[in-house]
């Protein structure tokens, strides 16, 4: 009875070892979705930071401000 539940019951050892593939293939499958979330988070971030610079460029060498804003100029 032991035998039978060790190659045929649940639990057994074909069991685990489809187990253990599942288990390798969905780790192998959470390691690119965090690649791919990764790049996707990189990719927001320099969007962010692009966004800032132009506004930055565009507030210093055009003198564009946002409304309710007062540009004041200081000539040397």
């Amino acid at each position: 009875m032991v035998q039978a539940q060790l190659w045929l019951g649940r639990g057994s050892v074909g069991d685990v070892a489809r187990m253990e593939r599942k288990l390798q293939e969905q780790k192998a499958s959470n390691a690119l979705a965090q690649q791919a979330n990764e790049q996707l988070a990189a990719e927001v971030r320099d969007l962010q930071e692009g966004l800032d610079m132009v506004e930055e460029k565009a507030r210093s060498e055009l003198g564009m401000v946002k409304p309710d804003e007062v540009l004041v100029q200081i000539v040397k």
